[in-house]
């Protein structure tokens, strides 16, 4: 074993260690303090139909809507294409309660579709309930399954579409032959991802929920934490929460069915000819997604950008603490999933496999539950509130890390494969070869994923709202008490502030990764 491997091996062992600790122990902790499970009560039940429900709903809206979306933008080119589905893709890195202020301005009680529905005399709509969870919802995850499907119909072999152009296919001959082969491959990913997104839901049913009839698993949990400190049913509901992701997640990597395309020579896909009625329905489509997308998004900078100057002191703090965690998160995440993909190529296959479902495994967990759970397990030994940006910065890094894992695994195993043999024949390696040849390679994957990582981070309301006192907020908890304490002036300043840093962040390291990058 080369010295180079072997500390690699045993990084990925002191990762592996964290992560077992974040994912498992503390939930061990929350159990353990607890002193054995209590047993659910009907309202939590009806949490996880509720639950259930909306994450099956909105997992289905988003995806029906996506794939006559995605059809549309993949059949038509026009100037500023690239751009738009670049901003429809914002709402995905948009911090959540941004999204909701931005829906509240468009669907809630003052917003325009009432103002609209009020000069024509009908009465208002309410945006709080299941409608409104699975319309934000819908709203925040639009965006990404649309590009999932998108790539779908970009990964169609331009032979197979330049065959049907020769064959004189019918626009019903490309669906049945060539679109839906691939949708059955690619929709039923796309639908679980958001599926799962949505199962651990907060501040979306946190703002929007409307009581106990609309209230989530993780705000169950959170309700049992903060407000009865019954640490029995918070285990028992992070179990019941866990077992849900974990389903959702191995059912996930099951589900999708080969197209049965086979493989091209990537050249271009040939213009194919629509029905002029097919140009004018994919454009109101098109147009359409974009004003439910961006709509809000121009609200919370309109309604926003006179109060930014003269927001207060305590906002401006809560911002610099919020940098400092997203951007400590995102040091941690692309270290720690570096040491992991490179741990991966160099074990047997079982141990691989091992060690990448580790890797993957917060995306079962509850980020309440581990919050919780570290603050138990270094109450002994500190202050729990002193702690509370630390253990936001670790568990933001470790929800983060499986994202980061599938962005960046498949470029370094291409880099092994493509230039691995070459390096090793010239005698590159270690950290020379991790600086000349695969950090070159891996910026696009590096880049994209500290963006996200940043972004998410940013925006995240969860730990933070468990344990912090005032002194100590985060922008988004800082948001957060505004909007409780009906400072609506106040509120949307400091939204577009998030709003701003947030894409700021995205866009500085996303753009880092494709400066001179090798593609």
């Amino acid at each position: 074993m080369t010295r180079a491997r072997a500390i690699t091996l045993a990084l990925a062992g002191v990762v592996a260690l964290w992560l077992i600790a974040l994912n498992f122990g503390a939930l061990g902790a929350v159990a353990w303090h607890a002193e054995g499970l209590t047993g659910l009560r009907a309202a939590d039940w009806a949490a996880v139909r509720f639950t259930l429900v909306q994450a099956l709903l909105s997992a289905l809206f988003s995806v029906a809507l996506a794939i006559p979306v995605a059809r549309a933008l993949a059949r038509r080119r026009f100037r500023g294409r690239g751009v738009l589905i670049t901003l429809m893709g914002a709402p995905f890195i948009l911090p959540t309660l941004v999204a909701v202020l931005g829906l509240l301005a468009v669907f809630g009680r003052a917003g325009l579709v009432n103002d609209a529905l009020a000069v024509i005399g009908l009465g208002p709509v309410n945006i709080y309930g299941l409608h409104g969870v699975v319309l934000a919802h819908v709203f925040y995850n639009l965006p990404l399954a649309t590009r999932i499907i998108l790539q779908g119909w970009a990964a169609i072999p331009a032979e197979r579409v330049r065959l049907a152009v020769s064959l004189g296919f019918s626009p019903a001959d490309r669906l049945r032959h060539l679109e839906l082969p691939m949708l059955r491959e690619v929709a039923p990913g796309a639908f679980l991802l958001v599926f799962l997104i949505c199962l651990s839901s907060f501040a979306v049913a946190l703002a929007l929920g409307g009581g106990p009839r609309a209230t989530t698993v993780e705000l169950a949990i959170y309700q049992a934490f903060r407000f009865d400190f019954d640490m029995g049913r918070a285990a028992a509901l992070a179990l019941v929460q866990f077992a849900l992701c974990l389903g959702a997640g191995v059912f996930a990597l099951r589900v999708a069915l080969p197209s049965g395309l086979g493989g091209g020579l990537d050249r271009p896909l040939p213009r194919m000819e629509y029905r002029p009625r097919a140009a004018w329905g994919d454009a109101t489509l098109i147009a359409a997604t974009a004003a439910f997308l961006l709509v809000p998004l121009a609200l919370i900078v309109l309604r926003g950008a006179p109060h930014l100057v003269g927001l207060p002191v305590a906002v401006w703090q809560a911002t610099l603490r919020s940098l400092w965690v997203a951007l400590g998160a995102t040091a941690l995440t692309t270290g720690f999933a570096l040491v992991l993909a490179h741990a991966i190529l160099a074990l047997p296959r079982l141990g691989a496999g091992a060690l990448e479902w580790l890797g993957l495994a917060a995306l079962a967990a509850s980020p309440l539950v581990i919050g919780t759970g570290l603050f138990l397990m270094a109450r002994p030994w500190a202050d729990p509130r002193d702690l509370a940006l630390a253990v936001t910065m670790l568990v933001n890094a470790g929800l983060a890390l499986p994202f980061a894992l599938r962005l960046i695994l498949p470029a370094l195993r291409d880099v092994a494969q493509t230039q691995g043999r070459l390096a090793a024949s010239l005698g590159v390696h270690g950290l020379a070869r991790l600086h000349q040849i695969t950090l070159p390679r891996l910026r696009r994957p590096l880049g994209f994923a500290a963006g996200l990582t940043a972004a998410l981070s940013m925006g995240d309301l969860g730990v933070i709202l468990l344990f912090a006192e005032a002194e100590r907020a985060t922008l988004p908890m800082q948001l957060y008490r505004l909007m409780q304490a009906y400072r609506q002036d106040e509120a949307a300043g400091a939204a577009l502030l998030l709003l701003l840093v947030s894409l700021a962040l995205f866009w500085v390291f996303e753009r880092w990764g494709r400066r001179d990058a090798t593609a």
